[in-house]
């Protein structure tokens, strides 16, 4: 089993997703003794430009087109992230909560990867059809209040109603959620980190989960 770690916080060993994060992947690690995990740090990452070259490499591939020769050496880094995107057969992604939505370095992930062609395409009646089939995607985020359904914050959570249409999209629709919160209220903190490792640990402990990984 491969899986991609798209880390989408600046905090490091300080960072209360990625100490969920590795929960899960250790409790997985359980199941399959041979699982590969591969890293991208959107933070440290040196993402190709969306613009100039690339940008009317898109939009040229969005006329159904051929690219100018040109762009190719610019659009093979998109590519290249792409690849490395498909390549996973289970995706981790490890993002606090930023003014209601996500980090901006996710965002400009996202926007990188999520090309015509490659992960969705066009039909002839002009519907968009996902090209991402089979995998799996665990979110782990971290949010300062409470979001959940019950509470009052709920309608201003976009992270999670973003990060499942968009992934959605292309296809990935096996993608749960676990989420820490609240972690700036100090009385319910502790609770709610126990309640989110168990949480981790158990999705990785799951039925699913270890038929998934043999």
């Amino acid at each position: 089993m491969k899986v991609l770690h798209i880390i989408a916080t600046p905090r490091g060993e300080k960072s209360n997703t990625l100490q969920v994060s590795a929960a899960f992947l250790d409790a997985l690690a359980k199941h399959r003794q041979d699982i590969e995990i591969d890293v991208v740090n959107l933070f440290n990452a040196d993402l190709p430009s969306l613009a100039g070259d690339n940008i009317e490499a898109k939009y040229t591939l969005m006329m159904g087109q051929p690219i100018d020769p040109s762009h190719e050496p610019s659009w093979r880094q998109i590519e290249l992230l792409i690849s490395r995107f498909l390549a996973a057969d289970v995706y981790l992604i490890s993002a606090p909560m930023w003014n209601f939505g996500i980090p901006y370095a996710l965002k400009y992930y996202i926007d990188c990867i999520v090309q015509p062609g490659y992960l969705f395409e066009y039909n002839e009646m002009g519907y968009p059809v996902p090209l991402v089939q089979g995998k799996k995607m665990v979110c782990v985020t971290a949010r300062g209040g409470d979001y959940s359904p019950h509470s009052p914050m709920h309608a201003l959570d976009f992270q999670e109603p973003y990060l499942k249409s968009i992934f959605g999209f292309i296809g990935v629709t096996d993608l749960q959620f676990i989420s820490l919160q609240p972690t700036d209220i100090s009385t319910q903190r502790e609770s709610a980190f126990a309640g989110a490792l168990q949480k981790a640990r158990s999705l990785a402990d799951s039925v699913e989960w270890r038929i998934a990984s043999q």
